[in-house]
């Protein structure tokens, strides 16, 4: 499918055939596409739990308003980041880059987020937000559907995935087929009122 199609058609779906499962392979293929997307300094804080075991999946659609789509989706993915990406051993971001440019972008990163909660932590909004939208962009050039998912309790997923300590879940996707399509789309807004030309009028 065409990049522009796969923008066009992708819709949240909610109902899906819990009977499909995603190959090995084509799972492979979503997380390798997901890791290509951009992070600041290439941190790549991003974290991604599959969750596979069907124990695992009704605990955690019991923590998500008993929402359908947790189980019966092929796949549920619970997308979080780590704080703190951006001091461990931040020259491996940059292994493959000249030297001078690793030891700038290295002695930069630490200064840049040391002591800057509300930074680190939209920098992990940010980074999932961006693998999101390629997960769900590839699930859909794939021939599948998705739902990103803000509906669910925090801290009861974060204890059933084991969280660690700094780290945060930003959101979950389920990608599989759905069996019933979504309502037709709510309503868009006119370009006239979301984009604006060199300053809000």
């Amino acid at each position: 499918m065409e990049t522009f199609d796969a923008i066009k058609k992708r819709r949240s779906v909610k109902h899906y055939d819990p009977n499909h499962k995603l190959t090995n392979d084509e799972i492979e293929k979503i997380m390798s596409l997901a890791v290509l997307s951009p992070t600041s300094f290439n941190m790549q804080n991003w974290r991604f739990v599959l969750v596979k075991d069907p124990e695992i999946r009704k605990q955690i659609r019991a923590a998500s308003w008993d929402q359908v789509q947790v189980t019966d989706a092929s796949l549920l993915i619970v997308i979080c980041a780590d704080l703190k990406a951006w001091k461990e051993n931040p020259i491996q971001y940059w292994k493959n880059v000249p030297k001078e440019a690793q030891d700038f972008l290295v002695s930069a990163m630490g200064p840049f987020y040391e002591g800057n909660d509300q930074l680190q932590r939209d920098e992990a909004m940010r980074s999932c937000g961006i693998a999101a939208q390629t997960i769900m962009l590839t699930g859909k050039a794939m021939g599948y559907d998705s739902n990103p998912m803000i509906g669910f309790e925090p801290e009861k997923v974060a204890k059933i995935i084991n969280l660690p300590d700094n780290h945060i879940i930003s959101m979950m996707m389920v990608i599989g087929k759905q069996i019933q399509p979504p309502m037709p789309r709510g309503g868009q807004l006119s370009l006239d009122k979301v984009v604006f030309t060199d300053r809000f009028s």
